[in-house]
């Protein structure tokens, strides 16, 4: 007859529900992963494989009850921790996103948006362009298994216990999340830059010849230069896009080393 214990109960049920909130929290926040175009099932279904697949490799877990007080501190510690390695994925996408809104207006295409099911809310034209584009590079670069990996890897760098993220981690998160405005400032300055010059040319003409309708000149015309450095200047994208996807995994992987030197895990 086949006797279970309570204490082994329990150590299964932490064996498999405490990893997979932590992939479950990544799946979700990650950009790609997380996209609602994929049914839920097949997320759930991913991440209870994974799950599956990593409890043999985790390091030896605390003898604590999954439904006690401190187990669901460590329960909700796991989500942080993963919602925090999704979102310095996210922050790639969405510094990408806002070059592409900036741009948009500054051509005169801020009329020129969508409803984007997977935001839930209206997008310019050129920043879901710019988006897809990153959502291409980021399967280019095989991306969704670098996360993947660097989320395995966690489990070891920073184990499961009652030591979750620290105010280290959480100011590395933020001073990354501060560079969203940055960096998309520096990939929309090819087209402002040239937007500019074209700009002052159009007010000099005004100038020059007030009778010219600048509203029937401009717009045709910083349109049409707009399309035309964003075309110059989206083989240069490429591997500047790259070059963000790596800094992010790395900020992946400092989030949970920086956790662990702060907790004292060796």
């Amino acid at each position: 007859m086949l006797n279970i214990t309570t204490e082994q109960l329990n150590g299964w049920l932490a064996t498999l529900i405490w990893p997979l909130v932590r992939i479950l929290a990544v799946l979700v926040s990650t950009p790609l992963l997380g996209s609602s175009s994929i049914p839920v099932q097949t997320k759930l279904g991913l991440a209870v494989l994974l799950a599956i697949l990593v409890a043999p490799l985790l390091p030896p877990l605390p003898q604590i009850d999954p439904g006690s007080g401190v187990g669901l501190i460590i329960l909700l510690q796991q989500m942080i921790i993963g919602l925090a390695m999704g979102f310095s994925v996210r922050i790639v996408f969405t510094a990408v996103e806002m070059a592409g809104e900036i741009t948009s207006m500054q051509m005169g295409l801020g009329f020129a948006t969508f409803f984007d099911p997977q935001q839930s809310a209206q997008v310019q034209l050129v920043g879901r362009f710019y988006g897809l584009l990153a959502t291409l590079m980021f399967l280019a670069i095989d991306g969704h298994l670098q996360v993947i990996g660097i989320l395995v890897e966690s489990f070891s760098t920073l184990p499961i216990g009652t030591a979750g993220m620290d105010t280290v981690s959480f100011t590395v998160l933020v001073q990354w999340g501060m560079k969203i405005f940055t960096l998309g400032l520096h990939l929309a300055l090819p087209v402002l830059a040239a937007l500019l010059i074209t700009n002052l040319a159009l007010g000099i003409l005004t100038r020059a010849a007030p009778q010219l309708n600048i509203f029937a000149v401009g717009f045709p015309l910083t349109l049409g230069i707009g399309l035309l450095v964003i075309s110059w200047a989206l083989p240069y994208f490429i591997p500047l896009i790259n070059h963000l996807f790596h800094e992010s995994f790395s900020m992946m992987r400092s989030l949970s080393s920086a956790a662990a030197n702060g907790a004292g895990i060796p």
